[in-house]
């Protein structure tokens, strides 16, 4: 029973959290640090993501040279579902070579 407890006390606090941005002033969701931090927040969580998914495990070869080719793909301004394709077809291409 005590997980059923965990549960709704999460999606309590959750909602509650959801309730907390949507009442908040705003005087206070206009601040330019505030804008600020909205902007860089989510650049910084899916960074965060992506080196717990690609490295979390350990090294893969693979993985990491899809990551890359990514990257590269992204320098040059390909679109993102290019992006996507291109790490794909790097990974795949390796896993399959045996490399």
């Amino acid at each position: 029973m005590s997980l059923w407890w965990a549960v709704i006390a999460t999606c309590v606090g959750c909602y509650l959290l959801k309730y907390a941005g949507l009442a908040a002033p705003r005087k206070l969701l206009d601040h330019p640090g505030v804008r600020r931090f909205a902007t860089v927040v989510p650049v910084a969580l899916l960074a965060a993501l992506i080196a717990v998914q690609s490295f979390g495990q350990g090294f893969d070869w693979p993985r990491t040279a899809g990551l890359g080719a990514a990257v590269v793909a992204l320098l040059l301004r390909a679109p993102f579902l290019l992006v996507l394709v291109v790490a794909a077809l790097v990974t795949g291409l390796l896993r399959i070579t045996g490399m």
